[in-house]
């Protein structure tokens, strides 16, 4: 794999990464009995990573906050009570699940709105979608739903009334935040700010027309040369029979992996796609197989109905090439590497 040496890369890390690694430390020991639950009714298998922190663990604590009591996460992590905190988790575990519920029903609503506003042509710069059916602690997971998947920045705007509360997420080499405070300063929002990657805002509806048409004039250049320029920038290239748990154990010293030090990508170059399939209504799962007959397990998250995995699920048979991370499946006690898919072309 061409990588640079993995201990050059710990080393700078510093004092953020040696206080994120004695978190992650104090988790895997599992002192904590609010912590110890959650990760129990995650069904959490295994050592916990930066991973479970982000998909897992997160999401459950933060559930409390969008859709419940705010105060569950803090009183979870701190209580020594082992009973109370395992009802507080089930309640987290509980809340979680209905966010999921209405962030599919959201979503569905918004992509709708999404495709009839960018029609045929695909011009538009940004997506503003609103609704007075939608929970305002979801509508940022929206937002990112629609960022990944249309690749332009995306708003998504619960109204109460008159006033709408909305979060809207960016895409590299655009600023959000700044676009939103100046939408404040031209009068068009009650309130907002955020950074470049992610912005919340109050507007009221009857100036939603004009906010659409001010952020699709302001981000037109900026959005059109980073779609222009975007691109997956590739670390290394292995084959199938390279992507052994040795690798990734060295891969993971560098970690942890999050904005400012994202996971390495690798490439699987021409690899025949021996299987492919759908799981959990909107995954792709697929087995790669490498020209000296070794295999790889991979999934797509989120692709069904999106190009990359209608693509695959096409592929069957044929060779193609594939980016993503690696990470570890854990199974009935045992470890199997797998790949994250992130793209994939054709090969040759």
């Amino acid at each position: 794999v061409a990588l640079g040496t993995v201990a050059d890369v710990v080393a700078l890390k510093g004092v953020n990464r040696a206080y994120v690694l004695r978190g992650l430390s104090v988790m895997q020991r599992r002192e904590r009995p609010g912590l110890r639950a959650l990760m129990d009714v995650a069904r959490l298998d295994g050592p916990p990573r930066p991973y479970h922190l982000g998909f897992l663990i997160g999401p459950r604590i933060n559930a409390g906050g969008r859709i419940g009591d705010a105060g569950l996460g803090a009183r979870l992590l701190r209580t020594r009570d082992e009973g109370e905190a395992m009802t507080i988790a089930t309640r987290l575990d509980q809340l979680n699940r209905e966010r999921q519920t209405l962030e599919a029903g959201m979503l569905e609503e918004a992509l709708a709105e999404a495709d009839a506003s960018l029609g045929h042509e695909d011009q538009a710069s940004t997506i503003v979608t609103a609704s007075a059916n939608w929970h305002p602690g979801v509508v940022g997971l929206v937002a990112a739903r629609l960022k990944e998947r249309f690749g332009r920045p995306a708003f998504a705007i619960a109204f109460d009334g008159e006033t709408g509360t909305g979060s809207g997420r960016s895409i590299d080499g655009v600023d959000l935040g700044r676009v939103v405070r100046d939408a404040v300063d031209a009068q068009l929002l009650v309130k907002g700010g955020g950074h470049a990657m992610a912005a919340g805002l109050t507007v009221r509806r009857e100036n939603l027309g004009r906010l659409r048409a001010y952020f699709d004039e302001r981000l037109s250049e900026a959005v059109a040369s980073a779609r222009r320029t975007r691109a997956l920038a590739i670390d290394g290239a292995l084959a199938a029979s390279g992507a052994t748990t040795e690798l990734f154990s060295s891969l993971e010293r560098a970690g942890p992996f999050g904005q400012g030090n994202p996971e390495p990508v690798l490439a699987l170059p021409a690899h025949l796609v021996a299987f492919v399939d759908t799981v959990g209504g909107s995954h792709v799962k697929l087995r790669l197989k490498g020209a000296d007959g070794s295999t790889l397990d991979a999934i797509a998250f989120r692709s069904v109905g999106q190009p990359l995995g209608e693509g695959l699920l096409a592929a069957r048979g044929r060779a193609v090439h594939i980016a993503g991370t690696l990470s570890v499946d854990r199974w009935g006690g045992r470890e199997k590497i797998q790949m994250r898919v992130l793209d994939a072309a054709p090969a040759p």
